[in-house]
């Protein structure tokens, strides 16, 4: 039979109670008194190959009550790295390495664990890396030279033989001998030659040669070929035996009177193909030979020996000098199609 139901009195539960509180607070006290001792993290860095991946930089990084500046390590010859005396507590791993993408991995250390690390696996970074590419000399020359055969006074007349870059690049002697024979088959050269043939014909200049058709011909012929071997020989032979630029460099800056010495003293000097300034032997040369060879299709009547190829000499420098006067002040502003080059002078 069951009896009626205890009855604690107050006293005695109290009792009881007291009891239990003693007894966790204890439990508690010796939990929290247990020593807490550092630990250690060690592992192996590897590439998607499986090879170990020496010399990658490892970063240790801890928050919490543990928190501490950051520590780094270096991966060994085998691939390894060890941080020593860890504070147990939250951490955080960075890999690293060249040619690498970076890698992060966290975890809790716990007091006293020699914590080993899964293998981490380096991949290949994807970022994009930029190459820059240098155009030699000669591939800048070369465009150069493009630019250049496209300038025309008042759009038709040719102007190939100026350069509006002060430092542009020396031609090869292909270059220096295509401007040159692009130089005396253009139509314009052929239709100037015709009109000074005409003038010619008209003021009766080498009378031996008569008038007529066979005449302007005769006429026709010594001018074209003044002006080819003249060309060939001062713009393109010689200047490629010589290493002379047979460009003419627009100054555009300075006094008048400077611009104007300039443009004369250029019908007698040039830049060399290393760049400094030097008698221009290539067309000093040239003019002296070409009038020479002139005597050999020129009416007898017509050959005076040196003195006519000293005048023809003359008159050729004189006329240089002139042209470069007009290319210093009026040509620029007549040429429509001027390259924008970023080292042109203003």
């Amino acid at each position: 039979m069951i009896g009626p139901p205890r009855r604690f009195h107050g006293p005695a539960v109290i009792a009881v109670f007291l009891a239990l509180v003693t007894f966790v607070s204890s439990a508690t006290s010796q939990q929290s008194s247990a020593p807490v001792t550092p630990g250690s993290i060690h592992g192996v860095v590897l590439d998607r190959e499986g090879t170990v991946c020496e010399g990658a930089h490892i970063a240790l990084v801890q928050a919490g009550p543990a928190a501490s500046p950051a520590r780094t390590a270096i991966s060994d010859s085998e691939g390894r790295f060890v941080f020593g005396d860890v504070p147990a507590g939250p951490y955080q791993l960075t890999f690293s390495s060249s040619g690498f993408a970076s890698q992060t991995v966290s975890g809790v250390l716990h007091s006293g664990e020699s914590f080993e690390a899964q293998p981490i696996v380096l991949l290949v970074s994807t970022a994009s890396s930029e190459v820059q590419v240098t155009a030699s000399r000669v591939e800048v020359a070369e465009e150069q030279v493009r630019e250049e055969e496209q300038q025309r006074v008042l759009g038709a007349i040719p102007n190939f033989y100026v350069t509006y870059v002060h430092d542009a690049p020396p031609l090869t002697s292909r270059q220096k001998f295509s401007m040159a024979w692009k130089t005396s088959i253009d139509p314009i050269t052929f239709l100037s030659t015709g009109a000074f043939a005409g003038i010619e014909q008209a003021t009766n200049s080498y009378s031996a040669w008569g008038q007529g058709t066979e005449g302007y011909a005769k006429r026709y012929a010594a001018g074209y070929a003044d002006n080819f071997i003249g060309t060939m020989l001062g713009s393109a032979l010689l200047p490629s035996l010589l290493k002379q630029d047979p460009r003419y460099f627009y100054k555009g800056t300075g006094t008048v009177r400077s611009r104007i010495l300039y443009a004369i003293a250029n019908a007698v000097i040039c830049k060399s193909d290393s760049g400094r300034w030097q008698p221009n032997y290539s067309s000093i040369t040239a003019g002296f030979a070409s009038a020479g060879i002139s005597n050999l299709y020129y009416p007898a009547a017509n050959r005076n020996g040196m003195s006519l190829t000293f005048e023809n000499f003359l008159i050729d420098k004189a006329t240089g000098a002139a042209q470069n006067i007009f290319q210093e002040f009026v040509v620029r502003k007549l040429t429509p199609r001027i390259p924008n080059y970023n080292s042109s002078k203003p």
